[in-house]
């Protein structure tokens, strides 16, 4: 075994299966939960080993993923720190500091910490990585590895910089299915049908994406070109600019990055 899940929700789910896909093989990897029904749910979905003991098997892992909430992360790492031997850990908790977890789980760590996004659920994730002080460049190379499985990556290079990437990509799927909402219940109240409603947001949103990914043109002059004068989308953009829509979408994600630090000051505590 050489990669170790402390932790099987969602999130892990999708990286191991991600990472089954790409060959890694089920020996390599064993997961660990302390809720029986998770434990047999990764095992009949992956065919890999699972525990109920992190401490057990820890020591045995090159790399340890721990995908647990936030809240349990003092508790469990604390547990690690006597089997803890320069193996590569990686957390995806948002908010929770490296320079805590490296306080938590002790010198021989060497932490990376990750901010995936729900898109990994269907291998499309966004994920941004910081390693602290002491990962060699095989472990980043590691740490790429194990969250590409998931979508892409990028490497910043201030753990600062994860707050704002906890507020735009981590919590940006949200401000997404939010719009989806307003479009989807705005064209019901148009007087499309429900089915009707749903296709119109879902494709609309994802062909405007696919359009701005594929043009070298910015979102702005693509929205320019869609906005003739008198028309139609000329009267709805000035709607949204009367009601100050995209000063309060920045300020909604200044406030998002504004909390993933405060999380990181609550969770430091322990």
């Amino acid at each position: 075994m050489s990669l170790l899940f402390i932790g099987g929700g969602n999130m892990a789910a999708a990286i191991i299966g991600g990472l089954l896909r790409q060959h890694w093989t089920t020996a390599s990897i064993h997961a660990v939960d302390v809720l029986p029904e998770a434990r047999a749910k990764l095992t009949t979905d992956f065919g890999i080993t699972t525990s109920e003991d992190a401490l057990t098997v820890a020591a045995q892992a090159q790399t340890i993923v721990l995908a647990v909430k936030p809240q349990q992360m003092h508790s469990v790492t604390t547990a690690l720190r006597s089997v803890i031997n320069n193996q590569l850990v990686i957390s995806i908790a948002a908010g929770l500091r490296g320079a805590d977890l490296q306080r938590w789980l002790g010198p021989n760590a060497r932490v990376v910490r990750a901010m995936p996004n729900t898109p990994a659920l269907i291998g499309v994730g966004l994920s941004g990585l910081f390693a602290m002080p002491g990962v060699d460049s095989a472990q980043k190379h590691t740490a790429e590895q194990i969250l590409a499985a998931v979508g892409t990556t990028f490497w910043v290079n201030t753990e600062i910089e994860l707050d704002a990437v906890t507020a735009v990509s981590g919590s940006g799927p949200a401000y997404v299915f939010y719009f989806i909402e307003a479009l989807e219940q705005a064209a019901l109240e148009l007087g499309l049908s429900p089915a009707l409603a749903r296709h119109s947001a879902l494709s609309t949103f994802s062909g405007a994406v696919q359009l701005a990914q594929s043009s070298p043109d910015s979102p702005a002059e693509l929205r320019a070109r869609v906005t003739s004068k008198g028309g139609t989308t000329e009267r709805a953009l000035s709607i949204l600019n009367a009601d100050h829509v995209q000063a309060t979408i920045r300020r909604a994600v200044q406030g998002a990055a504004q909390r993933a630090a405060e999380l990181g000051d609550d969770l430091s505590r322990p």
